[in-house]
């Protein structure tokens, strides 16, 4: 069961669960998009690659990513993932902290304007 579907420019997402402690998306990204720089005040993540490559930003660093790999974020550390291959990149987020609301987002740098 899906708690909530968004398509959004660079892809979509779907909640799979969601309580007090921890959120959990399943995130495709569409060849050749990315997702905004940003960092989180509330929350950490956790991501799991679970097909096709891309390439993660954290903190400036970037950081090449296959089917298998995972990535931790503290919370205010800044990420984004690029989809650098030919197929969707998939993977699935799982946050933990204290509020995990869209608007625990800072954007620092966005291909979309946001």
């Amino acid at each position: 069961m899906t708690l909530e579907k968004s398509d959004r420019p660079w892809g979509r997402y779907e909640v799979l669960q969601e309580s007090d402690t921890h959120k959990v998306k399943c995130i495709w990204v569409t060849p050749g998009q990315r997702l905004s720089y940003q960092r989180h005040a509330k929350r950490a993540e956790h991501w799991f690659i679970v097909k096709g490559t891309g390439r993660i930003t954290i903190n400036g660093e970037l950081r090449e990513v296959a089917p298998g790999d995972t990535v931790d974020f503290g919370i205010g550390v800044l990420h984004r993932i690029a989809n650098t291959g030919s197929e969707e990149i998939i993977f699935v987020e799982v946050q933990t902290g204290s509020y995990f609301g869209e608007d625990d987002i800072e954007r620092i740098e966005d291909d979309f304007g946001r």
